[in-house]
Parts: structure tokens; C-alpha cells; sequence
């Protein structure tokens, strides 16, 4: 797991697994296995999942020529809404995308440090070699 902060100012956690590092064979398996892990967690809340890639390619918008799927899981954490300003920070979101070799996992990093530890364990739970 590797942390870069993007833009010059969006922290962001990423990893890369390459495919025979892991028993999924798409996007959209990974994508299935996050969800069950949202779902057993005791305050995580599934919301959706956005095909990025499909929605980009639609509007005629530029995809990085390596990616072949690209998708959003969009889940809360939120058990607390101590001010307006928190709202901004929430839903949470992994970016799952697919290279010829690799999978990359994606998130922007949560404000709680618990949330980000879960993330990461969640995250790297993909590679099952």
C-alpha cells in the first residue's frame, strides 16, 4: 500500500496487485468481494457502484489507454454527524481498475485513522496468494 497525495493536495492510498497475485479474475469479482466485507462490517453502509469507465468512454472523455474496467464502490462509515463540514467528507469510495497484468485498488484517505486501517486491511485482502 502506497500513500501519494494527488494534485498537491488529495491524500491518496493505493495498490497495485498483479493478477496472479489474486484469485479474481475481473473488476467486478473484486468489486463483489469488497461489498461482502461492507456488508459484514457493523456501521459500514453499501450505497452503489459507478462504472467510471463506461461512463467516461459514453461522454466521449479520456481514458487512460491502459485501463480496461474502472469502477467506484461507494459505502459510508458514517455513525456520527458532529457538524456540517463532515458531510463532505463522506460517502467513501474504492476506485477498482484493471491493466493487462494488474488490478489497482484505490481510496481517498478517510479523516479517522480507524476507517483508513480498515480501507487498507479490506484493500489488501484482494491479494490471497
Amino acid at each position: 500500500m502506497k500513500k501519494t497525495i494527488l494534485m498537491e493536495k488529495y491524500p491518496v492510498f493505493s495498490l497495485e496487485i498483479q493478477k496472479s497475485e489474486t484469485s479474481y479474475k475481473n473488476v467486478n469479482e473484486i468489486i463483489e468481494f469488497l461489498k461482502t466485507l461492507i456488508d459484514g462490517h457493523k456501521v459500514a453502509v453499501f450505497i452503489s457502484v459507478f462504472d467510471q469507465y463506461t461512463h467516461t468512454k459514453s461522454i466521449g472523455g479520456e481514458i487512460n489507454e491502459k485501463l480496461l474496467d474502472a469502477k467506484n464502490l461507494i459505502f459510508c462509515f458514517g455513525k456520527a454527524i458532529p457538524n456540517s463540514k463532515i458531510l463532505a467528507t463522506r460517502p467513501r469510495s474504492f476506485g477498482v481498475c484493471e491493466t493487462k497484468g494488474t488490478f489497482l485498488i484505490d481510496f481517498l484517505e478517510p479523516p479517522r485513522e480507524e476507517m483508513t486501517q480498515i480501507m487498507e486491511k479490506w484493500a489488501k485482502s484482494v491479494v490471497n496468494i
